[in-house]
Order: structure tokens, then sequence, then C-alpha cells
């Protein structure tokens, strides 16, 4: 199959195996249509970059589909449940997590401490479990702490768990962010713009850990403004047009497909 051939009008539907499902979502903001009868399928298993110019809707797709927004009308389904409009601890709880383009610092926390938010279901959330099943809370908080510590050196910021999460750079808070996210074990994870503001260095690391992440099992939806940073990462690619899914596809077929083009101002798209 040539990448002519994998390039498709709108979003590509009835995938084999959908651990995200999108059907009809709309959201206005006043008198602005901001995601227009979107539909979308992330296929298990998968990296799907979705990009579009600016004010296209895909940081608010983001927020309807991680229920920080409620959408007007449409659902969304992850793993076959669905969680439209639901608060974002539930949508986590149904195996969706996101990061965020500014990620958020955890005022009074060290990274270690905020890595402990991470996990799902603790005993220890409940204060009567503290009193009746102390052995447990304590056996889940010193897995839960191995674990903080594992991911944190896996993500090569070990050095920072006793570091004030407020006193890190831009940089470091995104490795602390895709790190946490980890401690969820979701099912998929969306990454609002995870090499934003970051040297080609890090964007490099970045992009290793999320094909690391990718091949242990978690599917990623990600955005990103950086073209050869997605290219290289995503298939397939999800082009977001005024709020619609304009077409879908391999990279090279979306690179070069004259609609697309045209949606970002009719210039080639930057490498």
């Amino acid at each position: 199959m040539t990448d002519e051939d994998r390039i498709t009008d709108g979003a590509v539907s009835g995938k084999s195996d959908p651990v995200l499902r999108v059907d009809g979502l709309r959201k206005a903001f006043g008198g602005l249509q901001v995601t227009d009868d979107v539909d979308l399928e992330v296929e298990r298993g998968s990296i799907t970059g979705l990009i579009g110019p600016n004010g296209a809707g895909k940081s608010t797709l983001f927020n309807l589909v991680s229920g920080f927004y409620e959408p007007d009308g449409g659902s969304v389904y992850v793993n076959d449940t669905e969680v439209t409009g639901r608060e974002p601890h539930a949508v986590a709880d149904a195996g969706l997590v996101r990061t965020f383009q500014t990620p958020r610092k955890l005022e009074g926390m060290t990274v270690r401490e905020a890595m402990l938010v991470g996990p799902q279901h603790q005993t220890g959330e409940s204060v009567f479990s503290i009193f009746t099943n102390r052995s447990q809370v304590l056996a889940e908080e010193r897995a839960n702490l191995e674990q903080a510590m594992q991911t944190l050196e896996r993500f090569e910021i070990a050095e920072f768990a006793d570091t004030p999460a407020t006193e890190l750079s831009g940089g470091q808070m995104k490795l602390v962010e895709l790190a946490r996210a980890t401690m969820t074990e979701p099912d998929v994870l969306l990454l609002d713009e995870p090499v934003a503001g970051v040297n080609p260095t890090l964007a490099n690391k970045l992009k290793g850990f999320i094909r690391d992440i990718n091949d242990e099992g978690i599917t990623v939806l990600l955005i990103e403004h950086d073209m050869g940073f997605i290219m290289d990462l995503a298939d397939p690619i999800v082009v977001l047009d005024q709020g619609r899914v304009l077409v879908e596809g391999a990279p090279d077929a979306v690179r070069t497909d004259d609609r697309v083009v045209d949606a970002y101002l009719g210039g080639p798209l930057d490498e």
C-alpha cells in the first residue's frame, strides 16, 4: 500500500481495535464553533499525531475528550466505555490520561511527592482504610515509592527527586509530567505539545521515551507543532482544520496533500 493510498477525507472509521472513539463531538464558545462534529478513532497500540493550524480546535478536542470541558454534543468512548462529560478522574479511571502544553507545577511538593499523585485506586485514599487496613496501605505506599523512583531513573530525572516541583525548568517539568502520567498505567495517553519550548537534544530524548512507552503497550495521541518531530514519530497523522477532521493518513501523504498545505495558509509544512 502506497502513502497515497493511505490518506482519506476526514477520519478513518471502523478501525479494528480503537482504544479511543469520538463521535460527532461539538463545542462552541459564544458564537464560535471550535469543534464541529468531530469523528475520530485511535487504534490501540498506535502513535497517532494530531496537527492543524492555530485555532483548529486541537487543544479544545483534548479538553473535551479528557473531561476538562463538557461537550455541547457528541460522545466519547474509551475502551468501549462512554465517558462523555465525565470528570477527568473518571476518564482516567476508564484508561485515558493527558498531559498539558504547559506542565502544571504542583505547589508545595517535591518531584517524588508529585510522582506519587499518579497511581490510581490507592487504598490510602480512604481515611477509613488508613485505620482498618494499615498494613496494606503501608505496603502500597512502599510499592508506589519504589515505582516512582524507578520511573524517575528511567526518565533520567532521579537527581531531582527531592527538588521542589516549582523549581524545575520547563524542559525538566516536561519529563516529570510524562513520567508521572506513566505511573497511572493508562491505556491511552494524550500528549499536548510535548516538545514545545524544549531544545533539540531534549526533544530527541522525549521522542525516544514516547516510543519506549508505546512499545510497552501505551497508545499515544499527541498534538505537536514541530512537523519534523511529529512526522518522524507518528503514523497515522490526523489533520484538524476549522474544528473538523480534514484528512487522515500516513505522514508523507499528509505532508504533501494540497488540502493540508492550503490549511496551513497556503505554504508547505515546515520540517
